[in-house]
């Protein structure tokens, strides 16, 4: 009889054991903080504008003129206490002086480098969607994502996923993370007009373009072209971080990013001039001699960290420096500093400086100093050697409590930035950009 009375005093014990870890457990799973407690809703937008005298379409010489406007909304929704699903669209609309010039004579005024054509090539759309899903472990500790993408315009298609793997340690003060991703393009190329009748099968000076147009210099119009054969491109990439709280007022982290790319790797439109073979115009335009080649392989590597530093409840500073190296042979390097100054409780500026420095790639060369026997050339100025200054000022609002409303939405933040950006060089470019958030109820 003890013998039974024991045991059921045992059984009776483990079931309230069990039941009160049980419900301990639930416990903590309903009442644990969720990782996004609401819907958030974000609206990004930006004008970018550029000038420049060194056209990679146009071989290395005349307008680089652009204008962009860019729309996004992205959209972070809470699935459960550990899940959130992000989804990110956006169109971009821009037009361009430069690629205008694909064509230069389609738009009934003399074709001319550092002028505008009105044809069909100087505007285009690209538009982007991008899912992302990430979720956390019960002791926020561990957080897991994944991504797919898809993008689009006139003569490119891009499909992206990966994913990424984030540990926190050390009571949350230290954090590792490692992430891949792969990108799948497709090009539809096209080709600077005056080079296309050049190609195998072609008919050359005989085609219908040259028709009722005089060349001037050498008119024996010779290009050297021939189509890509390959149209695709593929980039895998992986990513290492690791952040460390150092002090209660100084964070640092650092961060170690690997990219490989394979396949057309070429812009098809970007025409090159050689330094020996004699020159052939049509009205003020220069004819292509040839197309820019590059390698089918790149290979980059870059190293980088920041380190913010609070300093009181008006002051922060916060700093980046980026090594990039990669075979083609450009090596670069990065620095900036932000420092965000809180005005009110609600309002803050952030004055920030970036400076940027690079050397040439193997295969750059300025117009017409390619040689026709060369085998990879270029003279795309972002391949060049150049150094750059961006200066640029913002303004945020906070709201914690989204006071503002716009139906079922609180406002919780407004963000407003400009950027100015100089080369060395005759490139110029400036950009204001603009983001606001809401939290729904």
């Amino acid at each position: 009889m003890k013998i039974i009375k024991t045991l059921g005093f045992t059984i009776a014990l483990f079931l309230f054991t069990t039941s009160y870890a049980q419900q301990s457990k639930d416990s903590v799973q309903t009442y644990k903080k969720r990782v996004l407690e609401t819907t958030e809703v974000d609206f990004l937008t930006s004008y970018y504008s550029q000038s420049g005298d060194n056209a990679a379409v146009s071989g290395g010489i005349g307008t680089e003129d652009l204008t962009d406007v860019t729309g996004t909304f992205v959209v972070s929704i809470p699935l459960n206490d550990d899940d959130v699903l992000t989804i990110d669209a956006g169109v971009s609309a821009y037009t361009s002086a430069s690629s205008s010039n694909i064509d230069p004579f389609d738009g009934g005024k003399p074709g001319d480098p550092f002028v505008a054509s009105s044809g069909a090539s100087q505007s285009d759309v690209w538009t982007n969607l991008t899912g992302s899903y990430s979720h956390s472990s019960d002791d926020r500790n561990t957080i897991v994502s994944g991504k797919l993408s898809v993008s689009s315009e006139y003569d490119y298609f891009s499909l992206g996923f990966g994913g990424g793997l984030t540990k926190l340690f050390n009571e949350k003060n230290t954090e590792v993370s490692v992430n891949a991703n792969v990108y799948l393009d497709k090009w539809k190329p096209i080709y600077p007009y005056e080079l296309r009748s050049f190609a195998t099968g072609g008919n050359g000076l005989a085609n219908g373009f040259f028709s009722g147009r005089t060349i001037t210099g050498n008119t024996n119009y010779n290009p050297t072209f021939n189509k890509f054969t390959d149209e695709t491109r593929n980039s895998y990439s992986v990513g290492f971080g690791f952040s460390q709280i150092l002090s209660k007022n100084l964070q640092g982290s650092l961060a170690l990013d690997f990219v490989q790319q394979q396949g057309l790797l070429s812009t098809p439109f970007q025409r090159v001039y050689f330094g020996d073979v004699a020159d052939s115009f049509i009205e003020n335009f220069q004819l292509a001699d040839a197309i820019e080649q590059l390698p089918y392989s790149r290979f980059k590597i870059a190293v980088g960290g920041r380190l913010n530093w609070y300093l009181n409840e008006t002051f922060v500073v916060r700093t980046f420096y980026r090594y990039y190296s990669d075979d083609w042979g450009i090596s670069s390097h990065t620095a900036s500093i932000e420092v965000p100054i809180k005005l009110t409780g609600k309002f803050t500026i952030y004055p920030s400086y970036r400076y940027y420095q690079q050397t040439a790639a193997d295969y750059f060369n300025p117009y017409e100093m390619a040689l026709s026997t060369d085998t990879f050339y270029t003279s795309d100025y972002d391949l060049s050697e150049y150094s750059a200054n961006q200066f640029g000022m913002g303004v945020s609002y906070t709201d914690i409590f989204t006071s503002a409303r716009v139906w079922k939405f609180g406002l919780k933040s407004i963000d407003l930035k400009y950027y100015k950006y100089d080369r060395n060089t005759t490139f110029s470019s400036g950009i204001i950009t603009a983001g606001i958030k809401f939290v729904m109820d």
